[in-house]
């Protein structure tokens, strides 16, 4: 049998960290077109502020830390930190939220750790948790998916320039009450002691609105595929983090019905997929072999599931993601793969270190 003969080099050339971020942006923009679509102009605004913020908190930090700001700008890392964050805040949110988040991201949660590569925490996720711990209100005041707006008729009722000016301006146009809403997780968190058919049959944002939630997590998933198929990541971390999900969730609504939601609402609903396939695959602050990314995984769904069920916040993918990241180092240490040449993998702590 003849052999190819081809002349070195043999490798191809590495992706660089720009390239990587773009295909990221890349897939983002189904999720961003569907949730644009659904949820008004809002979504949209808030990315492309969050994106100029970010560029000048990027720049100027970068300046003060007297380092090349050519360099840094180019791996458009900054840019996909703030594209998540936007894509995660409610669209009616005023600016001074996407201000407050892009530099808590940019500044604190990356550049105070050393900048790209050195931050322990997400930065987007970060931000997000501290803009929901401290800012609750408008942090979980979404607006209604045109679908529930009169039958879907008057679906773009607040067009772009009533929304800048709810956003920019804090001018509330007069539908506005009927515009918001609350989202399925939060409803499904405060039903007030109602089983969960009754919240199905009662409440108009479940039972009109779900759709919306639907489409959204299904743009995200194959924005996910398509990065899983480009091998910017791996398939572990996104369906350790789906199954386990999947299969907790299955197995409390086999026991009770009536009081916990099915799993196919727990995975197209909220932050799942987005969380799943964009954030929870963070190259730096993820778990770094294969073995550790299913324990990396495991650990943010078990996490989702307890928070969503008796925690605080309706949506835990923020809180479940940041407590993994604090655990990443220790996974670490305990699912190393074993080094060519030796008999066993050198894992856990060793004394004297």
């Amino acid at each position: 049998m003849a052999l190819i003969r081809t002349s070195s080099p043999h490798l191809h050339k590495a992706s660089s960290t720009s390239d990587v971020m773009r295909l990221v942006v890349l897939a983002t923009l189904p999720g961003l077109a569907a949730m644009t679509f659904f949820f008004g102009w809002g979504t949209l605004i808030n990315v492309i502020w969050a994106c100029l913020l970010a560029v000048g908190f990027e720049a100027s930090i970068v300046k003060l830390r007297k380092r090349p700001l050519g360099f840094y700008l180019k791996d458009y890392s900054a840019l996909v930190t703030a594209l998540l964050l936007g894509l995660a805040l409610p669209p009616f949110a005023p600016w001074w939220i996407t201000l407050v988040g892009v530099f808590v991201a940019i500044v604190i949660a990356k550049h105070l750790y050393g900048g790209l590569g050195q931050n322990p925490f997400n930065p987007a996720m970060v931000a997000y948790a501290l803009l929901l711990v401290s800012f609750p209100l408008q942090m979980t005041t979404w607006n209604a998916p045109f679908v529930m707006i009169n039958g879907g008729e008057s679906w773009n009722v607040l067009g772009f320039s009533d929304t800048l000016l709810l956003i920019f301006g804090g001018i509330e146009p007069p539908l506005f009450d009927s515009l918001t809403s609350a989202t399925p997780l939060d409803v499904m968190r405060h039903r007030g002691g109602l089983t969960t058919e009754e919240v199905w049959s009662a409440i108009p944002v479940l039972a009109e609105g779900i759709g919306a939630w639907h489409a959204v997590s299904a743009a995200y998933f194959m924005g996910g595929v398509f990065l899983i198929y480009r091998k910017v990541f791996t398939i572990h971390t996104p369906l350790a983090i789906l199954a386990t999900l999947a299969i907790i969730s299955s197995l409390f609504y086999a026991l009770d019905p009536y009081q916990y939601a099915d799993p196919f609402f727990h995975l197209t609903t909220g932050a799942t997929m987005l969380g799943a396939f964009f954030i929870a695959t963070d190259p730096v602050t993820s778990a770094t072999s294969n073995r550790g990314k299913i324990v990396f995984g495991i650990g943010i769904g078990v996490l989702i599931f307890v928070i969503r069920g008796w925690g605080g916040y309706p949506d835990a993918v923020a809180f479940a993601v940041l407590l993994m990241n604090l655990s990443a180092p220790f996974i670490d240490q305990y699912t190393q793969p074993r080094s060519y040449g030796h008999a066993k993998a050198n894992r856990g702590m060793k004394g004297g270190m």
